[in-house]
């Protein structure tokens, strides 16, 4: 468990954390001029045999210097009864900075996953670019997912962007694999480990990032 943590990134300084299979995160950060925050929060079943996986995590930002960087990744791959939540909170109180948020969940038998989003950029903010995507893959008639964006601008010289995007697997992709000699159950892993991969190769941590995109590749049941 990660209890509330308040963090002060100094200008120019690189902030960069992987929590994994963390109960809870409840993280704080305000930067200074210049420097990068970079956040993976990961909830994955299944993974070196972890279940009973379940997650309360809020992150939040605030950019309080000029030219910042934020980066924010969420993954919840979900069985069960397992339940997670993730809420970021990413506010440009200072112009010229960028953040970017990328959050998916994966959820099967009767899981269940919430997003809540919150993208505010105040009135002196100018010439700030900020994006968040929230995509999710239901692989059950049970599961259930929830997704709150929510952008706030209130300055006029900016680039933003949100989305959010709720499906299931692509039927026509599934039988294409099917005819080409791949069973339904392997076709199935392989889709549902490309729609993660995009998340777990932003982490630079090398050895771990191999580590997870191996584990999406077979070892999660």
């Amino acid at each position: 468990m990660v209890d509330d943590q308040i963090v002060n990134i100094k200008s120019g300084e690189t902030y960069e954390r992987v929590f994994l299979n963390e109960p809870s995160v409840n993280l704080r950060i305000v930067q200074e001029a210049g420097s990068h925050v970079k956040i993976h929060v990961l909830n994955i079943s299944g993974l070196s045999g972890k279940s009973g996986v379940s997650g309360s995590n809020n992150i939040v930002v605030e950019q309080a210097g000029e030219g910042c960087k934020t980066e924010i990744y969420g993954l919840a791959f979900l069985h069960g009864e397992e339940s997670v939540t993730t809420e970021t909170h990413v506010t440009h109180a200072v112009g010229g900075g960028t953040s970017d948020q990328l959050v998916k969940f994966v959820l099967d038998d009767r899981a269940r996953g919430r997003f809540i989003g919150d993208l505010k950029i105040v009135q002196d903010a100018q010439k700030t670019e900020a994006h968040q995507t929230n995509r999710n893959l239901v692989l059950s008639d049970e599961a259930e997912m929830r997704t709150q964006p929510q952008l706030e601008i209130y300055a006029d010289d900016v680039k933003a962007t949100h989305g959010a995007s709720t499906g299931q697997l692509d039927e026509s992709a599934l039988f294409y694999m099917q005819q080409r000699g791949i069973d339904k159950q392997k076709a199935r892993q392989l889709l549902v480990g490309a729609f993660m991969k995009d998340v777990l190769a932003t982490i630079s941590d090398e050895p771990l990032r191999e580590q997870l995109l191996d584990a999406v590749d077979g070892e999660i049941e």
